[in-house]
């Protein structure tokens, strides 16, 4: 069997192996929509002419979903088969240790897509969002998502080496993702939080992605609104590609196919 066919079919299994898990069904594809369906249902202000909160707020939780499923699911599920001995068995058989990762990529790719997939319907036909209105939009859509779903995996397999174990893992990933879901400016506008949370939330990638999918999905007006009163897509691509760099280095120095606290 070639590579690729390798690859292929330990992505098919942890997609099976995702979706067969309720809790992670929940917390990583459910979680976004119920909270679209939550504060669209609730908040509708106008926050700009011709912009209101529920398009914000959106935007914001398609970034979310790509970061939950790559840097909060990986980051959960890696250190609970480690605990398991499931990596140590992988790393015993013959299976060339990378196909082990592709594998992740291809079910964070999957989901990624049915995710996003299921936002924009909801979005769309519920809530008025209105779907990218050039290529120019669509071609931006789709590099903010890549590259901001390649930085959420990388990171979300670096960060996996955290938890002591299994257990804990949840504890550890999920108030990260929380965290910087509130000063990235998703639950709230951004420019209305503190400056220093600005600055912090400007050094981690969710503040590029959803900058970059506002976008797409919000008036060209709605740029001045911004803290640089530009989208600054040439820096949203260079943020999130220096992420990917940053991640990959750190997944190369620090993983490990076996939980190092009980040996």
């Amino acid at each position: 069997m070639s590579s690729v066919d390798l690859a292929r079919r330990q992505g098919t299994l942890e997609i099976k192996q995702f979706m067969r898990s309720r809790e992670a069904v929940v917390f990583t594809m459910a979680f976004p929509v119920i909270m679209i369906l939550i504060f669209a249902s609730i908040f509708n202000d106008e926050i700009a002419p011709g912009v209101n909160y529920t398009q914000y707020f959106i935007t914001g939780m398609i970034a979310t979903g790509l970061m939950t499923v790559g840097f909060q699911n990986l980051g959960i599920q890696i250190p609970i088969e480690r605990d398991k001995g499931v990596l140590k068995r992988y790393r015993g058989t013959p299976m060339p240790k990378w196909v082990y990762f592709a594998g992740k990529v291809l079910m964070v790719a999957a989901i990624g897509v049915i995710e996003v997939a299921i936002l924009l319907v909801i979005s769309i036909t519920l809530f008025d969002l209105h779907a990218p209105a050039s290529a120019e939009k669509w071609f931006t859509f789709a590099w903010v998502s890549l590259l901001g779903l390649t930085a959420s995996t990388l990171c979300g397999i670096a960060f996996s080496s955290v938890p002591r174990n299994a257990r804990s893992a949840t504890a550890v990933v999920t108030p990260v993702a929380l965290v910087l879901q509130f000063i990235s400016g998703v639950f709230f506008v951004f420019t209305d939080l503190p400056t220093w949370m600005q600055q912090i939330a400007a050094i981690f990638p969710l503040k590029w992605m959803c900058q970059g999918l506002r976008s797409v999905f919000l008036p060209d007006s709605f740029a001045a609104a911004e803290p640089a009163g530009s989208w600054e897509l040439g820096k949203v691509a260079l943020v999130l590609c220096a992420w990917c760099v940053v991640g990959l280095v750190v997944c190369i120095r620090t993983f490990s196919w076996q939980n190092k606290y009980s040996r």
